[in-house]
């Protein structure tokens, strides 16, 4: 069973960026598919960015498309979210998640999450 840590959310100025990592443990890193959702508040958990096992393949939402990046560090068991030119309406709590398939867009997709980094973006 894999545990999922994810850190580097915070507070930042409009056009700003920020990294996320999330750090898994407890698994074989490289045999998960992983993503990025994130939850605004008072709204559903939403899809960002998805990223295979072998990390030739990614996907990403069209709110975030063009802006953030999505990779994996084998050797450091770490996913990454890059999120560049942040707006106000990024503003919510990132989870990450991890599946022994290949990654999807839903939340039933996975079966592995972490408790969230919360990134809050001001205008």
């Amino acid at each position: 069973q894999v545990q999922l840590a994810e850190s580097g959310g915070g507070l930042v100025q409009a056009g700003g960026s920020l990294r996320l990592s999330c750090a898994a443990s407890g698994g074989s890193f490289s045999s998960y598919g992983m993503g990025w959702f994130r939850q605004p508040p008072g709204k559903e958990r939403e899809f960002v960015a998805g990223i295979s096992g072998n990390s030739r393949r990614t996907d990403f939402s069209d709110s975030v498309k063009g802006r953030f990046t999505i990779s994996r560090d084998t050797a450091k068991n770490t996913m990454y979210l890059q999120m560049n030119t942040l707006k106000p309406e990024d503003t919510a709590k990132y989870l990450c998640a991890a599946t022994l398939g290949d990654y999807g867009r839903a939340r039933w997709d996975y079966q592995y999450w972490g408790r969230g980094t919360q990134v809050t973006v001001s205008s």
